[in-house]
């Protein structure tokens, strides 16, 4: 019997790894890239059971639990600390080039306001993106923060609110709706202290999700269709929001490969940002890329205050000179034909939920 349980266990576990590399856009399948350690480690530890039981399938089962090991951990290992930096440190000086972002989805029905305020404060970045944000949010973060010179507010009760604070000035900025008429995001330029300007967007695509989305399609389109204006532009760009996709997906490495940005997290950690209420169900959501112009000073995920997401810090510093230290990734033929026929699908098709 215990045999029989646990073929079973590792005959889900090798589904479900199977099912993450199927590209299709339902939303139960594009689940399946999410917990890829809590995968991996489930393979473990039915590789440890498999030892203790008796019969002839154990070997079989243990085969099958090893395989889905190496798997999950093949995808999930750049965002290890043993693979290289994709993103290069920053060396010590140039600090009119250099810039702090703070990322944090509030959750709409969280009140915990003071919490986000004072790590704001403590940590005084130049630059502050909320999501979620509505107009109860709107009113707390104005008290705290109204004076900062730049300031970009769309107060929504949909879960798609989005509110911009910077001390550095903003130009050129505009809200998009990309993909669906619902769901905002934000694009302008920064102009550093050293007077450089970079493109900056910010973005929170609706998830794959029963509540929200049956299909990842629209998702997928908005980040590709970011990710095609960033390669033809080629100017020096920061992508930061709840991407609602991890950092090792399909749909996320494509935009990388599409528009030649880079992960800070890539060989320092996955800085999983949610679920902040859950330790052993977390991934990396909330994400800042950036082009191969920049180099990282510091990475940082910070503390509860009352979210299902945690916020998120990073200093970048503007560095165009070592831009050649970075392995840069680059589309093929494919990965731009489907990058197109994805984002030329979402901007047709009804979203049906």
């Amino acid at each position: 019997m215990t045999e029989i349980i646990l073929a079973v266990f590792a005959t889900v576990l090798v589904v479900v790894t199977v099912l993450g590399k199927v590209p299709v856009h339902d939303w139960w399948v594009r689940a399946c890239e999410f917990p890829r350690l809590q995968i991996a480690a489930a393979g473990l530890v039915l590789a440890c059971l498999s030892l203790l039981a008796e019969g002839t399938w154990r070997w079989w089962i243990l085969a099958l639990a090893l395989l889905v090991v190496v798997v999950q951990a093949a995808r999930i290992l750049p965002w290890t600390r043993l693979w290289p930096y994709q993103v290069q440190s920053a060396e010590p000086g140039f600090e009119e080039r250099c810039f702090t972002l703070m990322v944090a989805n509030v959750l709409t029905s969280n009140r915990d306001s003071d919490g986000l305020i004072h790590q704001v404060r403590e940590r005084q970045p130049d630059i502050l993106l909320t999501l979620e944000s509505d107009q109860w949010w709107e009113s707390r973060l104005d008290e705290a923060f109204g004076d900062w010179p730049c300031i970009i507010r769309i107060p929504l009760d949909n879960l798609y609110g989005m509110h911009l604070y910077s001390r550095l000035p903003l130009e050129e900025s505009e809200v998009k709706y990309l993909i669906q008429d619902d769901i905002p995001s934000i694009h302008g330029w920064l102009r550093l202290r050293s007077d450089h300007r970079v493109r900056f967007h910010a973005l929170h695509p609706r998830p794959p999700a029963p509540s929200e989305s049956e299909e990842s399609l629209w998702r997928d389109a908005e980040l590709l269709l970011v990710g095609e204006t960033i390669r033809q532009k080629g100017a020096p760009s920061i992508v930061a929001g709840d991407l609602n996709d991890v950092a090792w997906s399909r749909t996320t490495r494509l935009f990388c490969k599409v528009s030649g940005m880079l992960d800070p997290r890539r060989g320092r950690g996955m800085f999983s940002t949610f679920h902040a209420g859950h330790w052993y169900l977390r991934w990396p959501l909330d994400h800042v890329f950036t082009s191969e112009h920049f180099t990282l000073r510091r990475m940082e995920r910070l503390d509860y205050f009352g979210s299902d997401h945690f916020p998120i810090l990073v200093t970048l510093c503007y560095r165009p000179s070592r831009a050649d230290e970075h392995d840069t990734p680059e589309a093929d033929a494919d990965d731009r034909d489907t990058a197109r026929a994805t984002i030329r699908e979402g901007k047709v098709r009804e979203q049906e939920t």
